[in-house]
């Protein structure tokens, strides 16, 4: 298989992913309703890409984030043409690289434990928001470890 690119709506903040509640005196996390919403619409999207089934072997994933585009882009991109963009609000790369690995188990892959590259890149805000997703198959030669000078077996 060859990667496979989907672009999925704008993950929603970790705080908003896991909540913790409490019950006779034990923590519990959980997933939230919004969480299991947003699985849903990024299983939906994944099918109609054409993934059907789980990738069972190692992957690499790359993000492209893009935040959403403020009403007065225009003004900030004058003001400040080289970074403008830097102060949109955005969810930290760490978070949705986290929300969306949980999100896409199971239906990209069978466990985030296969995901053996990650390259995550905040993009220039163009529009509502979404996030590009593609997942690339990885062969076992390109990721195994030269111990010694020796390929491991």
């Amino acid at each position: 298989m060859s990667a496979i690119t989907l672009v999925l709506p704008y993950p929603i903040s970790a705080n908003r992913y896991w909540a913790t509640t409490t019950i006779r005196g034990r923590a519990i996390t959980y997933v939230t309703k919004e969480a299991k919403q947003f699985r849903a619409d990024v299983a939906n999207i994944a099918r109609m890409a054409g993934l059907r089934t789980p990738l069972d072997g190692r992957v690499a994933l790359v993000l492209r984030l893009y935040p959403q585009r403020p009403q007065d882009w225009a003004k900030r991109a004058r003001k400040n043409p080289d970074c403008w963009d830097d102060d949109v609000r955005c969810i930290d790369l760490g978070n949705a690289e986290k929300v969306l690995s949980d999100a896409l188990n199971g239906i990209a892959w069978v466990d985030d434990r296969q995901l053996r590259r990650i390259e995550l890149i905040r993009c220039e805000p163009d529009g509502d928001g979404r996030v590009e997703v593609t997942i690339e198959p990885l062969q076992r030669s390109l990721v195994a470890p030269v111990l010694f000078g020796e390929v491991a077996a």
